[in-house]
């Protein structure tokens, strides 16, 4: 059969669909950035990021035509108020852009995995490709400019052994001390810093900027929940002696002039928090000592209510736009 009449799969409508939406409210993020950048180098990073963007929303145009897929209604121009102050940092965007990149190379990487026609292996192996170029990009940029927080440094293992004693996955003992963190179960601990520190600016930037009352609620609770699962990740590796790499300077203005829609704001956090989940659910999985493991599934419980809740606000609103049905 021609590959033009290959039908999509249920994993290639959804995984048009997903990427099509974190696309276009990428698009608008960006927008209000590169109005007020003033580094020269870091402007080029946004510039690099709003050009792929804006191809890439042509790419998927061109694919939904070809398969008479209802284009989603997404974000737009309205969604962004060119005429606000700026309310972010030259090094906050630097950081954001290099934080979304690391989610979108995860993302790509599974719409990659889940496509079984061969032009859209294409276009998702090129939005990886791209969204790798960029990851290289504004990392080496946060390198130049003293801004890149790195994971904790171990000692390099020299020699291998098989774990003997049932102890080894004990975190809870009367009679016994907890062993060391493992460097698999630290660079998680670290990973889920640096994704809670990020969440913290972003909440609070959308907490002072929204005029609706419900949505800074929501977005204040949520800077709560970032504030506390950054001391437990951290305290976690400081009681083991390891100390966790200060984040760099990044920040938020004062502006509290409306810069995104609520729409698109609570759509963010629903974004950051599902990947919260899963970040959980993975450094659950990898953990071996028992302790940690039960903390990320108190913590993915957690945060599982709050993205409930948000969907709650946003159905009520009519902001949540719903995913292709299967008939």
């Amino acid at each position: 059969m021609s590959q033009s009449n290959i039908k999509l799969t249920s994993s290639e409508i959804a995984s048009l669909w997903t990427s099509y939406l974190n696309n276009c409210m990428s698009k608008q993020v960006l927008t209000h950035m590169i109005q007020y950048v003033k580094d020269r180098e870091i402007a080029d990073v946004i510039r690099f990021a709003f050009r792929f963007a804006q191809k890439q929303g042509k790419r998927f145009e061109t694919v939904f035509q070809k398969d008479e897929f209802a284009i989603p209604l997404g974000f737009s121009e309205a969604d962004v108020n060119t005429k606000a102050p700026a309310l972010f940092t030259d090094s906050f965007c630097l950081a954001y852009i290099n934080h979304m990149a690391k989610a979108g190379l995860l993302a790509y990487g599974g719409f990659l995995a889940m496509s079984t026609r061969e032009d859209l292996i294409a276009f998702f192996h090129h939005g990886l490709h791209y969204t790798s170029k960029l990851y290289h990009l504004s990392t080496s940029i946060l390198e130049k400019k003293g801004l890149l927080v790195c994971a904790p440094y171990t000692s390099i293992p020299k020699e291998m052994d098989y774990i003997d004693n049932k102890k080894y996955l004990s975190g809870y003992s009367l009679f016994h001390k907890k062993r060391p963190l493992n460097a698999v179960e630290v660079s998680h601990l670290y990973m889920n810093t640096q994704t809670n520190n990020m969440g913290l600016k972003i909440t609070m930037a959308f907490a002072q900027t929204t005029t609706n009352k419900k949505v800074q609620a929501y977005m204040l609770r949520g800077r709560d929940i970032s504030q506390k699962y950054l001391k437990i990740f951290t305290d976690t590796l400081m009681n083991e002696g390891i100390q966790n790499p200060n984040s760099s300077d990044i920040g938020v203005t004062n502006s509290t002039v409306r810069t995104f829609s609520d729409k698109l704001m609570m759509f963010h956090i629903g974004l950051l928090s599902a990947a919260g989940v899963g970040n959980y659910a993975m450094a659950g999985g990898a953990s071996q000592r028992s302790d940690l493991l039960l903390n990320y599934e108190r913590l993915s419980m957690e945060i599982g209510q709050y993205a409930k809740d948000g969907a709650d606000l946003m159905i009520k609103n009519k902001w949540l736009e719903q995913p292709p049905p299967t008939k």
